[in-house]
Formats: C-alpha cells, structure tokens, sequence
C-alpha cells in the first residue's frame, strides 16, 4: 500500500500481516481522490473514516492537507498502527476504537466527507445502517458527501440518499448526500 498523492506520495505503508484488513487498492483510491480534488478544497475539510482498517484512506486526506481526520476502527491492532504510523508521518489523525454502529448512535460531530469500508461480505442490512445513522443523527454537513466502499456485487442503490456508484476493477464506491 502506499500514498498516492500529496505531501507524502509514493511512501509505502506496509501493515502487519496479522490485522483484519483489505486496504483499498491505489487504483481505487486515486480515481476516488480525484473525484473528490474536483468537489472540495482538501485542507479545509473535515474527514470521518470508518472501519479504518490500516489507515489507508485517513494518510491520503492527511497527505493531501486535511487536518481533521477522526478514524474509527473496533479493532485495537488497527488503531495502534494508525496512531504508530500517523505519528511517524507528523500527521493529525484523531483514533477512535470503537464499534462503528455504536459510534454512529452516539456521535454528534459533522464532517464534509464520511468515507465507510465495512467488511466486503456485510449483509445488505448491515450497509444499509450507514447511511441510516449517518443521515438520521445529521452526522454529515450540508454539501458533504458519504461514501461506502463495497463489492461490486452489492448494490446499494435502493437506500435513501444514494447519489451515485462508481466501480473501479471488483471495488465500487456508493455516494449519498443530502438531495
């Protein structure tokens, strides 16, 4: 895994082969950064990433000038080498260990962007509770955008809010908004 833009573009990022994760591919994650350079000023956002995983999309925002990143994982391997790698990189990420469902329910903070990448073999159920909470408890700012990553074998298009999906290799991304 490594950054694909930004401050630190090209650093290589390797996670403990013992963590929970599937970090999305570079692939993936530079078309979604350039979706996403083309809609907001990077630097002056404020980012929430969920099941976090490796941290991988929390060092692109970092990377790239965002200062407000919260990322939430329940996995405590996880949240150590987020707060071991964004320490090494001087990068202010906040770690939150944490059930996500359970943080959704009781958080009130806004973000412009929610980035979510659940386990691949969630249950449509499952994925149907992010937007739900998100949207429910005003977890998003007026023009922010909620983004789930997912198999290309899930469709999510059916729940409130959904915008659009794009699909990059087996990945698609589902973004939700305010409409």
């Amino acid at each position: 895994m490594r950054i694909v833009s930004g401050k630190y573009k090209g650093r290589r990022i390797t996670a403990p082969k013992k963590l929970p994760v599937r970090p999305t591919t570079d692939m993936a994650k530079e078309s979604l950064f350039n979706i996403l350079n083309n809609q907001y000023y990077l630097d002056d956002i404020s980012v929430l990433d969920l099941f976090s995983g490796t941290g991988n999309i929390s060092y692109e925002f970092a990377s790239r000038g965002t200062e407000q990143i919260t990322a939430v994982d329940a996995h405590f391997g996880c949240i150590k080498f987020i707060n071991e790698t964004a320490e090494s990189f001087e990068m202010s990420i906040s770690t939150i260990k944490s059930d996500v469902f359970k943080f959704l329910e009781r958080s009130k903070q806004q973000h412009t962007i929610i980035f979510a990448d659940p386990p691949y073999d969630f249950p449509v159920e499952e994925f149907s509770k992010i937007p739900q909470l998100v949207f429910q408890n005003s977890l998003l700012e007026t023009d922010g955008l909620l983004i789930v990553e997912h198999s290309k074998h899930t469709d999510l298009s059916h729940l409130d809010h959904f915008s659009h999906s794009k699909g990059y290799g087996g990945n698609m991304f589902s973004f939700f908004k305010y409409i």
